[in-house]
């Protein structure tokens, strides 16, 4: 008896008729028609470590737990072995409270921010590139059917992408299996989404993937790296500094995953290349309502 392989469902997907996330607009069209669409929400969250305000970011509002903790540990403010004691989040007000054991103080760090190429904003601080030295990302391996499986079927998710458009996803995926699917007005927020739910399920990187539709830029690499993942992808293309600091940790970073296309540019040693490329199945990406 020929055994089937059991697709593990998302732990967490896009909900794209959460009404709370996207309002309808009126609007005009090219003849002159009016025309409604949806369109996403912005709203500000601010989040604190402790009694410290560190920052308000612009994000669509869902999972602002994971938002706040995936933040705080990829600017190095929470770390790994932290022992958090309560998340308060207050939606009256959009801020969300992480406590921790340790006590904390990032006045001097704060002072050091450097707004990136992100949409909505977004902003790493000077001293990230530090944990960056001493790492070493786990010789995992990555198979191109893999590949051309996760974008089938990460492309024709119900998503917010697909209903209203202006929006990036992040997925955190093992093998050819997409497994966590965040998004955001910023592809910073969606992965920090999925550095939070990592962080507070304890959950292992070093056989993991992350896809993301958004460009591979200096931020994403630095995020990926520093969250464990040895594998980034994306339909989308790269920055130069964002291809050097991969080459520089070890990460694999590959782009431009379109129909059967696709391009490696540092970690190919990790890629096996175990599909045909003119016969793979891959899912065609439908624009959303507002387009990106």
């Amino acid at each position: 008896m020929t055994s089937v392989k059991q697709k593990i469902p998302y732990i967490i997907a896009p909900d794209p008729f959460n009404t709370r996330l996207t309002r309808t607009v009126s609007g005009i069209d090219q003849n002159g028609a009016v025309q409604e669409i949806k369109v996403v929400e912005e709203r500000p969250l601010t989040i604190f470590l402790n009694k410290q305000e560190i920052v308000t970011a612009m994000t669509i509002g869902d999972h602002p737990e994971y938002l706040a903790v995936g933040y705080l540990r990829n600017q190095g403010m929470l770390l790994q072995d932290d022992k958090i004691t309560v998340i308060d989040y207050d939606e009256e007000v959009e801020t969300v409270i992480v406590r921790t054991v340790r006590a904390t103080n990032y006045e001097d760090k704060l002072k050091k921010k450097t707004r990136t190429s992100g949409c909505a904003v977004g902003t790493v601080f000077g001293d990230m590139m530090e944990g960056l030295e001493a790492l070493t990302l786990p010789q995992s391996e990555v198979r191109t059917s893999w590949l051309y499986a996760l974008a089938h079927t990460i492309n024709t998710t119900p998503s917010l992408y697909l209903e209203a458009g202006a929006i990036h996803g992040s997925v955190l995926c093992r093998q050819d299996q997409p497994l966590v699917y965040m998004e955001d007005v910023g592809r910073h927020n969606a992965v920090d989404k999925i550095a939070g739910w990592m962080q507070l399920e304890d959950a292992t990187a070093a056989d993991k993937i992350l896809y993301t539709t958004g460009r591979l830029t200096s931020e994403m690499v630095i995020k990926t790296a520093l969250m464990g993942i040895p594998v980034l992808a994306s339909r989308s293309g790269f920055t130069a500094w964002g291809a050097e600091i991969a080459r520089q940790v070890g990460l694999t970073l590959i782009g431009r995953m379109r129909g059967q296309r696709l391009i490696c540019l540092s970690g190919e040693s990790r890629l096996v290349w175990d599909a045909d490329p003119f016969t793979a199945k891959v899912g065609t990406t439908r624009r959303g309502g507002s387009g990106r």
